[in-house]
């Protein structure tokens, strides 16, 4: 199968480019920096700095996961567009290059956020579930997400990835955790009781190659584990898997004055759940926060 990515470089992407080479596929990385590619995703992954530099070579599906990281500084007007532009624009570009081919791929799966739903709340959030659009972060995902739909009307079948926080020793929020956490000034965030819906590196990796092999799979899917947490239990379980303590609560207050807008991502939550993925047969590896922990615990 001849695939190609979007955000190839990126935390998701990597894992994806070693695992999709191990089962013989091949791959093109659409990429800024196409010369790092094959250093950063493989000897064998082909990078493009246009789309165009595919030809009409025949392609089976695309993965779109690029996107500028959104919790990494303050939403500035000039970050929010970067954010924006990373994600949306890029897409809009994607869908106006696959209109221009005469062989186009069967399916287009394209990332999303647990965002999309904005702050949930206390309510158990399926696919079904709509969106309370009152924040940037939603509304984000919700353009980003109407923007890859219109490829449906090409003929192609769109898969929309709704990820949760993704537990990795190899970047991503965990790592911008682990500084204070080793230093004994870990806790919970605010009062501590919003949910956080996270998932395992490898059955990211795994549902997204579900996905792909599913010729009936299209619409959103949920990509987080079946049991969400609070940020308190979270913190607790993080402090204890590296043996610190975990009781250094973040002031509400201070995040709001401190980060503004950007605030609201740590301070709400969702306690979304993978209905859909879980209705198709897809088997968690990783169900239990603390068994995750402990699986990466020798690289954290």
């Amino acid at each position: 199968m001849h695939i190609l990515l979007t955000g190839g470089t990126g935390l998701i992407g990597r894992q994806l480019c070693h695992y999709w080479l191990s089962q013989g596929h091949r791959l093109t990385v659409w990429s800024r920096s196409p010369e790092k590619v094959a250093k950063i995703c493989g000897a064998q992954v082909r990078g493009i700095a246009r789309l165009e530099d595919l030809g009409e070579e025949p392609l089976d599906a695309v993965v779109n996961l690029a996107g500028a990281p959104i919790g990494d500084r303050w939403w500035t007007t000039r970050r929010k567009a970067l954010l924006w532009s990373s994600r949306i624009s890029l897409t809009e570009s994607l869908v106006a290059w696959l209109e221009t081919r005469q062989q186009k791929p069967q399916v287009l799966i394209s990332g999303s956020a647990v965002g999309w739903y904005g702050d949930g709340g206390e309510r158990e959030l399926t696919e079904d579930s709509p969106p309370v659009i009152d924040d940037f972060a939603s509304q984000l995902c919700i353009a980003w997400e109407e923007t890859a739909q219109r490829a449906e009307a090409l003929g192609i079948r769109v898969i929309l990835v709704r990820t949760g926080l993704v537990v990795s020793a190899e970047g991503g929020f965990l790592s911008r955790l682990l500084l204070p956490f080793k230093l004994g000034l870990g806790g919970p965030i605010g009062n501590g009781r919003q949910w956080m819906p996270w998932i395992h590196i490898k059955d990211q990796i795994a549902l997204i190659d579900f996905l792909l092999h599913r010729i009936d799979a299209s619409g959103p899917y949920n990509a987080c584990a079946p049991k969400p947490v609070r940020n308190r239990h979270f913190a607790k379980t993080l402090g204890s898997v590296l043996h610190r303590p975990a009781f250094m609560p973040m002031p509400a207050l201070a995040l709001k004055v401190g980060l503004g807008e950007m605030s609201l991502l740590l301070l709400g939550g969702q306690k979304a759940v993978p209905a859909r993925l879980l209705e198709a047969g897809f088997t968690f590896q990783f169900t239990d926060l603390r068994a995750a922990l402990d699986d990466l615990s020798s690289r954290l």
